[in-house]
Formats: structure tokens, C-alpha cells, sequence
């Protein structure tokens, strides 16, 4: 978005759900969600989800929602629980954080999806979702992600969702008693149009053989 003479603040993301073929992404209650997301995600035998994030992992339900729930608070996270459309088992959450609706941008973070969620097509829709609400919507103007540079498997994530890598900060943070160092990856409005092609060719039914593997990549049709 080149022309900003009527810019306006955006408004802020993950006030209602979001409906793809796959899944449904839904705003955080923790009276419904808590028991199927705690299961999904935070319970002892998933607990390597938490291995590069500032928190967890953690010993009960009621600490994830203690912890999880202060944390969010504090720092304005709008958490969105993924969930499949058929069915409705919860599968995973993802967040909208660093939200600046004066600036029109975002990221997508506490990206953390159960061993049902990962390298499926469900996960990719959900990613598009969250995408495409902030940027469709929402007319936001940048989409972030950051990650641990030592964590592998989010940055091969980012960029296969198409998020351009903009540089690592070095000494960022303190988590959990190390150094992290941050990877920066964004996508924009101008980038958007073209990714949000390449999302709809992927999930496409064409697209999956009858036992659901794809037959292109998803880097393949941007």
C-alpha cells in the first residue's frame, strides 16, 4: 500500500471466528477450550511443542491457563484456537500479538499445533485464515513472524507460508535462562495478492491424490 493519504487506524484482529473447508479458527474461552487444548497442546506428552517459546512446558491445566492466560493478558495477545470443521476436536491455537492497528501491522506467533495439526493441510488453511483475515478484512499492511534462530522447523515454516526472512536481532532476548537470538520474517499487502493465489491452488482438492498427499508443493505455485 503505496498511497497513504487516507490511512486509517485498522482494527484489531481475532475478534471472530474464521471459517475455512478444513478448519475453524475461534477467539480464546478458556470454558470451553481449556480441556481439548490443554490435551492438543500442553499436556506432558506434547510438551517439546514449548521448547523454543518463552513459556511452558507445563504440569497441569491449571497452570497453562495460569500462565497462559497472564501472559496473553499482559501482552495483548488475541489467541485463536484451531479446530477441525468436522468433528470440532480442537487441534491446535495461534495468536495475533504485537498488534499495532495505528501502523496496520501484526505478527503471528505462539504458533502451537498438536501431532494431528503438524505438516498437514489443516494447518496450512489455518495459516491462510489468519492471513487473510488480517490482510482481507482488516486492510493491515504488514504480517510478521519471528522465531528462535536456532528453531529450524519455524523458519522453514515461515518461508514456506511465504514470509520473506528480513534479518536476525542478535541478543534479543533472555528465554528460560539462554540467549535467543530473533529471526524476522514478514509478508505485506503488496506480497499478499499473490501468496493468497498460491494458498487457494494448494488447498485446492486437485491439488491431493486419493490418499490426501499433495501433488505440488506448496512453494510451487507462487
Amino acid at each position: 500500500m503505496s498511497n497513504l493519504k487516507n490511512w486509517t487506524s485498522r482494527e484489531r484482529p481475532g475478534q471472530w471466528p474464521l471459517t475455512g473447508d478444513r478448519v475453524v479458527l475461534e477467539p480464546l474461552d478458556w470454558s470451553e477450550h481449556l480441556e481439548g487444548l490443554y490435551t492438543a497442546v500442553a499436556a506432558p506428552d506434547v510438551a517439546d511443542i514449548w521448547k523454543y517459546m518463552p513459556i511452558g512446558p507445563f504440569e497441569s491445566q491449571k497452570q497453562f491457563q495460569k500462565i497462559f492466560e497472564r501472559v496473553a493478558g499482559e501482552l495483548g495477545w488475541e489467541v485463536m484456537i484451531i479446530r477441525q470443521a468436522q468433528g470440532g476436536d480442537i487441534l491446535g491455537m495461534s495468536s495475533y500479538m504485537r498488534i499495532r492497528e495505528p501502523h496496520g501491522s501484526v505478527e503471528i506467533g505462539c504458533v502451537a499445533f498438536g501431532p494431528d495439526l503438524k505438516r498437514s493441510a489443516e494447518a496450512t488453511e489455518a495459516m491462510s485464515l489468519m492471513a487473510g483475515h488480517v490482510f482481507d478484512e482488516l486492510g493491515y499492511r504488514r504480517y510478521e513472524w519471528k522465531c528462535h534462530n536456532d528453531n529450524a522447523a519455524s523458519r522453514r515454516a515461515a518461508e514456506r507460508l511465504g514470509f520473506a526472512f528480513e534479518g536476525v536481532f542478535r541478543n534479543d532476548m533472555v528465554v528460560k535462562g539462554k540467549n535467543r537470538d530473533t529471526a524476522w520474517f514478514a509478508m505485506t499487502d503488496d506480497d499478499w495478492p499473490a501468496l493468497q493465489k498460491a494458498f487457494k491452488a494448494w488447498l485446492s482438492p486437485k491439488n491431493f491424490d486419493a490418499s490426501g498427499a499433495q501433488k505440488k508443493r506448496l512453494e510451487a505455485f507462487r
